[in-house]
């Protein structure tokens, strides 16, 4: 983990075809809180709370689970209409003990929202927390910052030294970090306190910046759902299994409900 971060997945790129694209049907989570997002394309976010939200790029779309809630994503109708790429990430931020069993929220905040840190040959979109003096929008359960950054070539970036933990990921071009280069898809993790700053390569670069502080004790995770013990586990495993929909923890998506991914063996 880095501070409270548990997951990291790159979607894409990926070019689709008119009529083609992404289709993640209705699945559970417990324990933590999904951030979506996107540099390319779009995902119609449907889930248990109600919410029914195209997310676009450069927006947040933060839903924490707590004791439980499903989720869809799949590219938009409009999207589909003609030839549509994707490329983004989504990251996964284990919650606390005392809201591990909160009611599950969703909050949406669009690119403006956001704040935006600026210097030469540096530009920072805050999505998550606080750093360099801004705080972003989004309801946070513990300490964090998680930010979109892009490089231009020979750019310099201090990592912020406020938090415990801090890690960097490079979505394109390369950087440096004392004398050594890093490339794209890479990801890179520090020692607390240490003084990082980060330098573009020739061509540039984009890269997320991300972490916090460290949470009370160690998390589980199994396929989706995270907890501070096995027991809340296997708990949140039978109810997803038993499919009563409304009458437990789990219900399935507002307008999303004719399919749902079932319990992996």
């Amino acid at each position: 983990m880095v501070g409270p971060f548990i997951f990291f997945d790159q979607a894409g790129p990926a070019e689709f075809l008119t009529g083609q694209g992404v289709d993640v049907r209705p699945h559970s989570h417990t324990g933590l809180g999904t951030v979506t997002y996107l540099f390319r394309g779009d995902f119609h976010h449907r889930d248990s709370t109600g919410a029914d939200q195209i997310i676009r790029p450069g927006e947040l779309n933060w839903m924490v689970a707590g004791r439980g809630v499903s989720h869809s994503e799949r590219t938009s109708a409009q999207a589909r209409s003609g030839p549509n790429s994707l490329s983004g990430i989504q990251t996964w931020v284990a919650l606390p003990d005392q809201y591990e069993d909160m009611a599950p929220i969703f909050e949406h905040h669009n690119k403006e929202a956001l704040p935006i840190i600026e210097d030469s040959g540096v530009t920072v979109r805050l999505i998550l927390g606080n750093a360099y003096g801004k705080s972003a929008p989004a309801t946070m359960l513990s300490e964090t910052f998680y930010a979109d950054v892009v490089l231009e070539a020979g750019g310099r970036l201090p990592l912020p030294d406020n938090h415990e933990d801090r890690g960097i990921y490079i979505v394109e071009g390369s950087i440096l970090i004392a004398g050594q280069e890093y490339q794209s898809s890479q990801m890179m993790v520090f020692r607390s306190g240490d003084k990082i700053t980060v330098s573009a390569g020739e061509k540039g670069a984009r890269i997320m910046i991300l972490g916090g502080a460290t949470l009370e004790g160690p998390r589980y995770i199994w396929w989706n759902f995270v907890a501070s013990s096995k027991e809340r586990i296997e708990e949140a495993k039978a109810e997803w299994r038993a499919a009563n929909w409304g009458k437990g923890r789990f219900d399935l998506p507002i307008n999303d409900r004719d399919e749902y991914i079932p319990m992996p063996d």
